[in-house]
């Protein structure tokens, strides 16, 4: 049954593959950010960062405690940190099955938790969970990198103790994967032609949804690294801005619209992802 929230209009900003590595990425961009919403509503904007724990087994995030402050400053003032993977690559066996092929060498080689079953779904879940705990951070979002899911990870995911879960089009309420009209826009930014295609897609993905209450923009690390699809984020910010949407987190935006419930003691209390009890 898909859910209808109220008809204020919000955008969500995410900002996929965070890590060490990829903060340089990102950086500036964010001060960019801040910039447009502090002149446009006297107030950082609000972002939900998906956090890689150790991206492509090369930068584990409780190795740079630089970046940890950081991170943290930014959940202080109102951000939310979700859990994005593990490692971020697909480090399975080789596909066997022309589909496999496809889904993990042809559209992404980052699709690590397509080929999981359950117990090493649950594995690398409880895993970035506990760095969550070690670290004092609440965790309500578990976002599989590239938005691929085994069914073993689906049942991972009803096992513990996580709230809500993404692909590109919709957000789903855990444990039972209830669909929440979200429509997102994501570019793919690695060529010339693709950033083409990208704006090209985006323009019309924004024309069907202009009256969607909700909308969400997932950023990448390559995204920052070109002019032109750079550009393209801060100036669409700057019109939903101009265009009355509210800027939001993934996390508040759900519970505003009554869709998940605000555990006790929840803004500060390291609330996570555990297994389930009786």
């Amino acid at each position: 049954m898909v859910e209808q929230p109220d008809s204020s209009r919000h955008f969500l900003l995410v900002l996929h593959d965070v890590a060490p590595e990829t903060w340089p990425d990102y950086r500036d961009f964010v001060t960019e950010l801040d910039a447009l919403c502090q002149s446009h509503l006297d107030r950082p904007c609000p972002i939900t960062w998906l956090v890689v724990p150790d991206f492509h087994h090369r930068s584990a995030l409780e190795d740079s405690p630089e970046f940890i402050t950081c991170l943290e400053a930014r959940r202080q003032q109102g951000d939310e940190l979700a859990l994005h993977g593990f490692h971020h690559c697909d480090d399975a066996p080789p596909p066997r099955t022309p589909r496999d092929y496809l889904m993990r060498r042809v559209l992404t080689w980052e699709g690590e938790f397509y080929p999981l079953n359950e117990q090493e779904a649950n594995r690398r879940l409880t895993a970035g969970a506990a760095i969550f705990t070690r670290l004092g951070w609440p965790l309500d979002g578990f976002i599989a990198p590239a938005w691929l899911m085994s069914e073993g990870t689906r049942r991972a995911l009803k096992s513990l103790d996580f709230r809500y879960t993404s692909d590109t089009q919709h957000l789903y309420r855990l444990p039972d994967f209830n669909v929440i009209d979200a429509p997102g826009l994501v570019w793919s930014a690695r060529s010339a032609p693709r950033r083409l295609m990208s704006r090209w897609v985006s323009e019309r993905k924004l024309a069907r949804a202009q009256d969607a209450p909700v909308l969400r923009l997932g950023l990448h690390p390559v995204d920052m690294r070109h002019a032109s699809s750079r550009g393209y984020w801060l100036q669409l910010v700057a019109r939903l801005l101009d265009d009355g949407r509210l800027p939001m987190t993934k996390i508040d935006w759900l519970t505003q619209q009554g869709l998940l419930n605000v555990p006790v003691n929840h803004q500060h209390s390291g609330h996570q992802p555990t297994g389930k009890t009786a």
